[in-house]
């Protein structure tokens, strides 16, 4: 292997302009279909306070129509107390589940007496907090004893802590929501407005505000919900589980002439994040196929000209590939060769793209992940959020068929080059 980098170095060194003109192109390609992969990759990939996302079933909204209304149109919402309880809150077979608002609203905290500011509020239960693995700075989330009797407490983030007290060890601390009184019972470090299920300011039990009266009808409200199973191997379980249950309740809703639309949730995380909107089922084959496309023109375009500069680059390079098949180097032998040798240099430069696209999705987070983030604003985004091993992969994957695209057939005709034609510096 040594060889090898010695004989790629020596090429960059031999023709400095093909080479450079070389790893420009492939920095340029792995550097936009990188910076393509974080963009859908930022809404999927686990990463704290949503580490359990690979093996989440989100249940975002509900769908159900009244047959004795005499059409099929169907209404579509978040679900209400009776289903959390009658469905979510029922389960035994997942290591938790949590329901929570369907999204942060906009609320006014305040010291008492104070000056108010908004701030982003989500109502949650007490599932949430086994759900999500948030870092608690002081405190303790609270349990299901403080959710069920309704007490007016609060988990707040580190960032509010200091706005409202200057120091983040305020357990205990009285605050006001919206002039309602609320004690401090824990303080987090601050969410990623990336983290769309479990970003807000503040977090308090759905039971001290209005989202558990919240009621469309007999069914839908303003909640949605999260199952978190043991493993994935699990997953089939939990769904037969969630299957059973909403069946019995649908049972119970027929008799009033309520039949509910499974539309096939819950949704994985990835379904969950492609699946706009809550009337339609979803269609990730067509998903997966338009980025399969993308993928596809992103790395032929530059392959087709890379050939072209790699062909070149051997080109110049027949009389030393002559000269090897006059001394016994088999054509199999200059084919490894020559496929390694540019494989090291793709590589080299898959690095390079790979590194320039995490530097611009840091300085270009408002452009590129702005329609990710909760509130439109991007805040608090880490490398661990951009740089995991599915990343990684998928940069080898690509530097990979990048090089057999770009590379294969040069490789193999300057490997059937004439001996004599070669030596004598003939095409």
């Amino acid at each position: 292997m040594q060889n090898y980098f010695k004989q790629a170095l020596a090429s960059l060194r031999s023709q400095p302009m093909a080479s450079w003109t070389t790893i420009a192109g492939t920095t340029l390609a792995i550097f936009l279909i990188m910076v393509t992969v974080m963009m859908e990759d930022i809404r999927i990939a686990p990463y704290a306070p949503e580490s359990g996302r690979d093996r989440w079933l989100v249940h975002r909204f509900t769908s159900i129509k009244n047959n004795n209304w005499g059409n099929d149109q169907s209404s579509n919402a978040g679900f209400n107390t009776k289903v959390a309880k009658a469905v979510f809150m029922a389960m035994e077979t997942p290591e938790a589940v949590t329901t929570l608002s369907i999204a942060p609203s906009e609320a006014l905290v305040s010291m008492s007496n104070g000056k108010s500011f908004g701030a982003q509020l989500l109502d949650v239960d007490h599932g949430f907090w086994k759900v999500m693995d948030f870092t608690f700075i002081s405190g303790t989330p609270f349990g299901e004893a403080e959710f069920e009797s309704a007490q007016p407490v609060a988990v707040i983030s580190e960032s509010v802590a200091r706005k409202l007290f200057g120091s983040t060890d305020v357990t205990g601390r009285r605050i006001e929501i919206d002039h309602n009184p609320y004690r401090v019972i824990g303080v987090v470090r601050d969410v990623s407005t990336l983290a769309h299920d479990a970003y807000a300011d503040v977090w308090v039990p759905y039971t001290t505000t209005n989202t558990a009266k919240n009621k469309f009808n007999e069914y839908l409200g303003s909640l949605k919900a999260i199952i978190l199973p043991h493993s994935r191997e699990e997953i089939p379980k939990v769904r037969e589980e969630y299957d059973r249950l909403w069946a019995k309740l649908g049972d119970e809703a027929k008799e009033d002439g309520w039949e509910f639309i499974p539309r096939d949730r819950p949704y994985d995380q990835e379904t969950a994040v492609n699946t706009m909107w809550a009337n339609v089922d979803p269609d990730m084959a067509s998903v997966r196929k338009s980025q399969y496309i993308i993928w596809a023109v992103l790395l032929l375009v530059p392959a087709v000209n890379l050939s072209s500069m790699t062909h070149s680059r051997l080109s110049r390079r027949r009389e030393e590939i002559g000269v090897r098949r006059a001394f016994g180097a088999t054509r199999g032998e200059i084919l490894t060769d020559l496929f390694v040798e540019n494989l090291i240099i793709t590589l080299f430069s898959g690095l390079l793209g790979l590194l320039l696209s995490v530097m611009f999705a840091f300085f270009g987070t408002s452009m590129i992940f702005a329609e990710a983030s909760v509130t439109g604003e991007v805040t608090h985004l880490t490398a661990g959020m951009l740089l995991n091993w599915h990343v990684f992969g998928l940069a080898l994957i690509f530097c990979l068929v990048l090089n057999l695209l770009s590379a294969t057939l040069p490789a193999w005709q300057a490997s059937r080059t004439n001996v004599v034609n070669a030596i004598a510096g003939k095409k």
